[in-house]
C-alpha cells in the first residue's frame, strides 16, 4: 500500500512541527480511529507533546494523507 503526502500535508507537517515518522506511527499504530464522511481520522498521542490526528482518503491500493494538526 502506497502512502502519499499531498502538498497540503506537506506544509501542514512543517509549519506544525510534526515530522513524517510520527504521522506514519499515527497511521501504523493509533489512538483512535474514526470514519466520517468517506475520510479516516488517525489520533495518536505523541509523547507529552500532545495529540496529532490525520486526515486521509483511503483506498484498497493507496493512503493519501490531507492534512495533520494537533487537537
Amino acid at each position: 500500500m502506497e502512502i502519499v503526502f499531498t502538498s497540503h500535508a506537506e506544509e501542514r507537517v512543517k509549519t506544525r512541527k510534526i515530522s513524517k515518522e510520527e504521522v506514519l506511527e499515527a497511521l501504523k499504530f493509533p489512538t483512535t480511529v474514526i470514519k466520517k464522511y468517506d475520510l479516516y481520522y488517525y489520533q495518536r498521542i505523541i509523547d507529552q507533546r500532545g495529540m496529532i490526528e490525520v486526515v486521509v482518503d483511503k483506498t484498497e491500493k493507496n493512503i493519501k494523507i490531507i492534512t495533520v494538526y494537533w487537537i
